[in-house]
């Protein structure tokens, strides 16, 4: 088996219950989310607008082909999650791109998790309505 000329980098990116896995070659600038292209899979501008930020930051956009898998969430979850999965693979092909991705604050995983609903209470924190007689 000969070796790749254009070997591909697989990063994965978090965000609440979203998952994404991204594959990341040389290429045109194409990105295909869970085997549809993007302007299809995300009918909303800013979540479009948030997938391109990490190439838009380093100035390497139309330079990669971005294959993405992607589920679990909402679709705002998932877009933040692809970018975070983006900005991992471009710091495996060019770890100097390093301080511009952290100055946008795209290298940190938002920690962020919904908190869990308590007996006694209609949601995590919602109490019942106060009755005072």
């Amino acid at each position: 088996m000969s070796p790749e000329r254009n070997p591909a980098i697989w990063a994965t990116g978090k965000r609440k219950s979203s998952v994404a896995r991204v594959r990341l070659q040389h290429g045109t600038g194409e990105i295909v989310v869970n085997e549809r292209p993007l302007d299809v899979y995300f009918g909303r501008e800013t979540s479009r607008m948030i997938v391109h930020q990490p190439f838009e930051v380093t100035s390497t956009l139309n330079q990669y082909k971005v294959d993405v898998n992607v589920n679990g969430g909402g679709v705002a979850a998932q877009a933040v999650a692809i970018r975070h999965g983006i900005t991992r693979a471009l710091l495996q092909a060019d770890p100097a791109l390093r301080s511009s991705l952290k100055k946008a604050g795209f290298i940190t995983r938002d920690p962020r998790e919904v908190e869990r609903k308590k007996y006694g209470r209609h949601k995590a924190r919602k109490r019942p309505q106060y009755s005072k007689r």
